[in-house]
């Protein structure tokens, strides 16, 4: 693809490359991540639809459950459908103000996931170290104004990154070595300085992304120590098994996020194949995983999801 000579602010579309190196592979990438995406949207609109329809569910862990569920839909769904279209069809091309939106949805909603992974650690801390007082701790009221401070923070520090880019002149080449609109990846064809810009998203993803984590840690190392005190082993051992694979799912976020984000920083030496790879793992194992860990294992959610099939079935 020849390079965009020209001195105009911003150039009409940009050419998303894929994976490089695995161009030839991209159509059997394509089935593991359309799997992928297939039962995350089923996964997480099953729970949406579950919790509304029972009110016994409309507890603090199921309410932030749906917050989860709908921050993946978007996130999955502003990612998966164009990755597929490049994969499958050979579809490059995309709008640069199509690019904006869609980079503005993936880093804003991934901010949201954290955020929402953090409010159910406190959930699960409430609920455990202090049970009798969890509903009237996390009442309604105090659920919807944490879920409004996730968003609003999201939304806050991520919305200057679509209005910062498109002030650029872009007169390189308009290839995004990627398979989706990165900030990162979109602002190093700028022709200009982007120090500051690029100091400024790596800076506001590391501080939301180590904040988030290191609260959530403490959470569940106090979650942890009740635990091992409860009177009963059998219950000690359900609380761990809930729990460790709730903190599995979170380490799979944090630890693909954190290392795209190091990359970008310091790991010059890392093959583009091998970071665009994970970079697309936290955008698609997180929506994927959260149904089955959240849901799944969930025993209210699971009842009532058999009793609604049964009912269907009969």
């Amino acid at each position: 693809m020849p390079p965009l000579n020209t001195s105009r602010p911003s150039p009409m579309t940009f050419f998303l490359l894929g994976i490089p190196g695995l161009e030839h592979l991209h159509a059997w990438i394509g089935i593991p991540f359309c799997s992928m995406y297939v039962v995350a949207v089923v996964g997480n609109v099953t729970i949406l639809a579950v919790v509304r329809a029972e009110r016994s569910l409309h507890e603090p862990m199921f309410l932030f459950l749906c917050m989860l569920s709908f921050t993946d839909l978007v996130l999955s769904t502003s990612t998966l459908p164009r990755m597929l279209c490049l994969f499958w069809l050979r579809a490059h091309d995309i709008a640069f103000d199509a690019c904006l939106t869609q980079m503005f949805f993936i880093h804003s909603f991934t901010a949201m996931e954290s955020g929402f992974f953090l409010a159910m650690a406190i959930d699960r801390y409430v609920a455990i170290c202090d049970p009798l007082r969890h509903t009237t701790i996390l009442t309604h009221t105090r659920i919807a104004i944490m879920g409004i401070i996730v968003v609003i923070r999201g939304v806050a520090f991520f919305s200057p990154h679509p209005i910062l880019l498109k002030q650029l002149p872009y007169c390189r080449t308009r290839i995004i070595a990627h398979t989706y609109c990165e900030f990162m990846a979109v602002v190093k064809l700028a022709c200009m300085d982007t120090g500051v810009t690029k100091h400024y998203s790596l800076s506001v993803a590391s501080i939301i992304g180590s904040c988030d984590a290191i609260l959530i840690a403490v959470s569940y190392a106090f979650i942890l120590c009740s635990v091992f005190h409860l009177p009963s082993r059998e219950a000690s051992f359900k609380a761990l098994g809930t729990c460790g694979s709730h903190v599995c799912v979170i380490l799979v976020f944090y630890s693909t996020a954190g290392f795209s984000i190091f990359t970008h920083r310091f790991g010059k030496n890392v093959p583009a194949r091998i970071h665009i790879f994970i970079a697309n793992m936290y955008l698609l194992v997180p929506p994927f995983l959260n149904p089955i860990v959240y849901g799944v294992r969930t025993k209210k959610i699971r009842e009532n999801v058999l009793r609604v099939l049964r009912v269907k079935v009969a």
